[in-house]
C-alpha cells in the first residue's frame, strides 16, 4: 500500500469516526471533522501533511513514486 492511499483511507476513517463520535458522544467532536478538512484542504495547495510523515516513518509505506521506480 502507497502513501497516498493510506493517506486517503486514515482520512476517511477520521471522518467517519468524528461524525460518530458527534452523533453518540458530544457535538463538539465535529470540530475534528474540521480539523481533518482543513488539513486536507492546506495539503492539497502546499503538499505538506503531517500524517504522510508518520505514515512513512511509523509504518515504512512508500510513495507512488518510489514504488513505480522499484519496477
Amino acid at each position: 500500500m502507497s502513501v497516498e492511499k493510506a493517506l486517503t483511507a486514515f482520512a476517511g476513517f477520521m471522518v467517519l469516526l468524528s461524525v460518530a463520535l458527534t452523533v453518540w458522544v458530544h457535538p463538539n467532536w465535529v470540530w475534528l471533522t474540521v480539523f481533518v478538512g482543513a488539513n486536507l484542504f492546506q495539503q492539497s495547495f502546499t503538499g505538506f501533511c503531517p500524517a504522510s510523515i508518520f505514515l512513512k516513518k511509523v509504518f515504512k509505506l512508500k510513495t507512488e513514486r518510489e514504488l513505480a521506480l522499484q519496477k
